[in-house]
């Protein structure tokens, strides 16, 4: 069994920034694509940013140059937001190994339990 949690939200004001992070752990882990997805009240989740196993990123319009996901080498990885704005405010999930479909948009095999992010 795999497990993610999410830590790093919290409250900021807009102009701000947060990072998130997200634990993997579980015998059954791999290192395989992940990625970042948000979802606000009354609104369908989205991706936000993707990490492939060969390094790759993909990014949802909003986030393109003012959020970056990482990881590092102890399979813990990252969303760093800046110039956070009120309508970043959400719900924000990690997800791992994406089994079908673009990092975005596709199906993962694992998800966490989410960390709020509220910007006013």
């Amino acid at each position: 069994h795999v497990q993610l949690v999410e830590s790093g939200g919290g409250s900021v004001q807009a102009g701000g920034s947060l990072r998130l992070s997200c634990a993997a752990s579980g015998s059954a882990y791999r290192s395989y694509c992940m990625g970042w997805f948000r979802q606000a009240p009354g609104k369908e989740r989205e991706g936000v940013a993707g990490l492939g196993d060969d390094g790759s990123t993909s990014y949802a319009e909003f986030a393109e140059g003012r959020f970056t996901i990482s990881k590092d080498s102890k399979n813990t990885f990252y969303l760093q937001m800046n110039q956070l704005k009120p309508e970043d405010s959400a719900m924000y999930y990690c997800a791992a190994e994406l089994v079908f479909g673009h990092p975005l948009r596709g199906t993962y095999n694992y998800w966490g339990q989410g960390t709020q992010v509220t910007v006013s």
